[in-house]
């Protein structure tokens, strides 16, 4: 036991700064400027020379020291120095035990919560993995990687999910880069060689559109949505007038809207930039939500469930039960965006921010501080008249809770 013992601890390995820090008997700690820790053992094998003719005394790599702790490490290091003293070159000779490829990758996903852009995208980037490269090269050590093993969990797919495909690439050679950065395998990314040497077929990928309705047959879709009682109806009005995506809109809750000052404010967490955007409210607009206060919700479109919105599914399911064919909910975004640049004229950058999308470069945003609301408000009260009618009422809207 006492060759198990050594100079480091537990909090010295988590908190050392950049270096190589000795444990004993060959054993170190290597801290990267970037944080990241590894470990390696120097060891003289027995009666092997190098080139100059001196003993050889040859680094290994142990892994890296969030996954080997100070205690394996050490009894690694043990194993290492004695087949040296055998003569036993440990390169060829120790004992791998090395982590696999999935958990790495579960590691991976752990480390990167704090990153993600939300619960869902997190859990879609190791989906991604678990369905279509843990089945085939899940078990196997990560650094047995290769181009070919790559290829098995790429090729089946490159053609027929070319979008998946370029996800798996992308989230195997993460997981493989991570794998590098902490000592458990060397070399190229495969990832990376097979891209460079074009192993795979070029796939020219059909740009999808989301179907979008004629601006100039949005009136007559309205005053039928008018006449529906159905809270997916309400819903589907007022993404027609406001331009917002689907979950923006069932995801809206009454403590985001503010009626002295005529604004909907989305919140940064349900927008798809990462920023808060404030919707101005029209006369249209406040006749669809104002009457559904008695509901005593806390979302303002509630579903079948108390205090739940509405399915994502439900406003597109309404215009196929209308019998609106080739129209997409989120298309409305497309067709309001024709009528800024056909109808009403204004500059770029006024319908863009109306429909919370990017404008300009990086740096021209920066500069930019304004989100131009009441030039927005302008336009988003010509396009409240243009559908809903003059005075932006063109039927009464039926009392809540009557039955489709």
């Amino acid at each position: 036991m006492a060759a198990l013992s050594g100079k480091l601890t537990r909090k010295l390995v988590e908190n050392l700064g950049p270096g190589r820090h000795g444990d004993g008997n060959g054993l170190y700690l290597v801290v990267d400027p970037s944080g990241a820790r590894r470990w390696i053992v120097r060891v003289v094998v027995k009666g092997q020379k190098n080139k100059k003719g001196a003993p050889l005394r040859t680094d290994f790599g142990l892994g890296g020291a969030d996954i080997v702790t100070l205690h394996q490490a050490r009894d690694r290091a043990l194993e290492y120095r004695r087949m040296a003293k055998q003569g036993l070159n440990p390169r060829f000779n120790a004992r791998q035990d090395i982590p696999t490829l999935e958990e790495v990758a579960q590691q991976v996903h752990i480390d990167r919560m704090p990153t993600w852009k939300n619960a869902k995208h997190g859990q879609q980037w190791i989906n991604t993995l678990r369905d279509y490269a843990f089945p085939k090269i899940g078990r196997m050590p990560v650094d047995s990687v290769g181009q070919p093993e790559v290829l098995m969990c790429l090729s089946p797919i490159w053609t027929d999910k070319h979008e998946t495909a370029k996800r798996l690439a992308q989230r195997i050679k993460t997981v493989l880069d991570v794998a590098r950065s902490k000592g458990l395998r060397s070399g190229e990314n495969p990832v990376t060689a097979i891209k460079e040497a074009r192993a795979l077929p070029v796939v020219k990928a059909k740009p999808k559109h989301h179907g979008a309705m004629r601006w100039q047959d949005v009136p007559v879709l309205y005053a039928d949505l008018a006449t529906r009682k159905a809270m997916a109806a309400k819903a589907l009005m007022f993404t027609c007038l406001t331009g917002s995506r689907t979950g923006e809109v069932l995801g809206m809750r009454w403590s985001e809207v503010d009626i002295d000052s005529l604004l909907w404010t989305c919140p940064a967490e349900r927008m798809k930039m990462g920023e808060d955007h404030r919707i101005p409210l029209t006369d249209a607009m406040l006749a669809i939500i104002e009457p559904l206060r008695e509901l005593q919700s806390e979302y303002v479109f509630e579903g079948q469930k108390r205090h739940k919105p509405l399915s994502n599914m439900s406003m597109l399911m309404l215009l196929r039960r209308m019998e609106v064919e080739g129209v997409t909910v989120h298309g409305f975004r497309s067709t309001f965006r024709d009528w800024a640049s056909e109808q009403a004229n204004v500059p770029r950058e006024v319908a863009e921010l109306s429909l919370a999308n990017k404008v300009g470069s990086n740096v021209e945003r920066a500069y930019a501080r304004s989100d131009l609301l009441e030039k927005r408000r302008s336009l988003m009260e010509r396009w409240s008249r243009f559908i809903a009618g003059s005075d932006g009422i063109v039927v009464r809207l039926h009392q809540v809770g009557d039955p489709q």
